[in-house]
Order: structure tokens, then sequence, then C-alpha cells
């Protein structure tokens, strides 16, 4: 079954020219929200659901967002580039997550609660190492698609369905099935496109921090302790937080900053 899936990563298609012209815009020194804007309004897909997560209770902002260019002054081009990349990603993939016991609307939804809790926890402990572990955050869970997928081929959805609704740790259930983890599967398709080595290495090891090389660790660290919190089976539960509680106290990170970000991201939840 992993054969399977390292076959079908080697014949993705290759991302949308508007991934192609935002990056660009992004990583010029003179690039513009305007230029960007302009990039975003060409596709129709994009607006829309760029406008549907600006204006959702997790960014909560003060009034309703109704164009791009409003979106991208508030979220600022890196955040722009981030969630324009997640929205292009899950398109191109065709998400169907049923055997996880979720809707794709849902899947969408755990994706931005993650990214939302590591933009309001790492804003207060590193803000430079922010743009990576935001993009990494919302692509981190991208792999649990083509599991998904294999485990429909092989009709072992309700098997499959019934041992993640209960489970404290997916990986494990994923290894059992399919033989390594959704963090495997997502870094082998954004290193087939290209993506930033850093940011495909901390998704790598983020369901084993112990093998992480020390320049790695600490954003694979991250990654681990907010997929934690907000699991596709219980997101933002009692059991979920006080587990990923307990990662952040073994790592001698603050308890108290890591909190206030769960319920201020609960809040909006």
């Amino acid at each position: 079954m992993l054969e399977n899936i390292t076959e079908r990563i080697k014949t993705l298609p290759p991302l949308p020219k508007s991934f192609h012209e935002i990056n660009m815009i992004c990583n010029d020194e003179n690039g513009t929200i305007e230029q960007l804007a302009k990039v975003i309004e060409k596709d129709p897909m994009l607006v829309a659901n760029l406008l549907k997560v600006a204006n959702s209770p997790l960014y909560s902002f003060r009034r309703e967002i109704k164009s791009v260019l409003q979106a991208v002054s508030l979220f600022g081009m890196s955040t722009t580039r981030a969630l324009t990349t997640d929205i292009s990603i899950k398109k191109l993939l065709s998400v169907d997550i049923e055997p996880y016991g979720v809707t794709p609307e849902d899947f969408v939804k755990i994706s931005a609660t993650q990214s939302a809790l590591m933009r309001e926890w790492y804003s207060k402990i590193d803000r430079r190492k922010l743009d990576i572990l935001f993009l990494a955050s919302l692509l981190q869970e991208t792999g649990k698609i083509l599991i998904a997928d294999e485990i429909v081929k092989n009709d072992e959805v309700m098997q499959f369905k019934s041992e993640i609704e209960v489970a404290t740790n997916i990986a494990e259930v994923e290894k059992m099935y399919v033989g390594t983890t959704t963090s495997k599967i997502a870094a082998k398709i954004f290193e087939h496109w290209g993506f930033d080595e850093t940011m495909v290495d901390a998704i790598n090891f983020a369901d084993d921090t112990e093998a992480a090389p020390e320049e790695i660790k600490e954003y694979s660290t991250a990654l681990k302790i907010v997929k934690t919190a907000v699991p596709i089976n219980s997101p933002l539960s009692e059991r979920s937080v006080n587990i990923a509680l307990s990662i952040v106290q073994k790592e001698g990170l603050n308890c108290d900053i890591f909190t206030e970000a769960i319920e201020k991201v609960i809040d909006r939840f």
C-alpha cells in the first residue's frame, strides 16, 4: 500500500500558475499587496475561499471582509501566500476524507484551526519561525487525503474509521494500515513540489521528533503539539488539549502561553 502512495505522489500534477505567480510576488522585495490581490482575483475559487477564511471566526476581524485587497491587507503577504497555497493544494488533490470520519469541510476546518493555534502561540514565542510554522501547520495533514484514498480502495473504511474514532495516536493507526504516517506522506508530497526544505523536514519529523535533526526539532515539536491539541477525531477536546500540554511541559516550554493561545482559539472555534 505504501508503494501505491509513493507512486501516486510521483504522478501528481504541477501546482497551478497562480501558485507560482503568488510566490514570485511574495519573494520579490518590491512586491506589493496590490499585485498579490490582482493575481488572486484572476481565480474565482481562490477569491471565494480566501474571503470565506477571512470572515471565519478563527480570525475575528472586526468587520466583514468584502474584497481580496481587504483580505490581503489584513492577513499580510506571508499569511495570504500560506492560505492560498493550502486552498490550491486541497483543490488539486480532491479532498475525500471519509475514512477519518469527517467531511471535507471539517477537514479544512481542522487545518485552519491548527494554523490559527500556531499563529496565536508562536507569535508569542518566536515570530521569525512563524512563517514556516504557519504554512506547515496548514499543510501537515495533507497526507491524510492519499491515505484515505488507499483505505477506500482496499475496502477497509469501516475498520479504519472505528479505530481512528477512539485513537489517541492517529499516526499509529495509519502505520498499522498503510505502513507510514500522514507526516511522512505530506513531506514527500511537498518535496515532490519543491517546497522549502525546512518546512518539508519539519513536517517529515512531526510524528518522530526525537529523530529530527537539531536544527529542525523545534519546528517539528511545535507541529506535533498543535496537531495533538487539534486532532482530526477530537479537535480541542479536553483530552487532546491535556495531552498537548503534557508535551509542552515535557519540552520545557511555557505552558501559560500555550494555554492562553488554546483558550483564544477555543473561543473562536
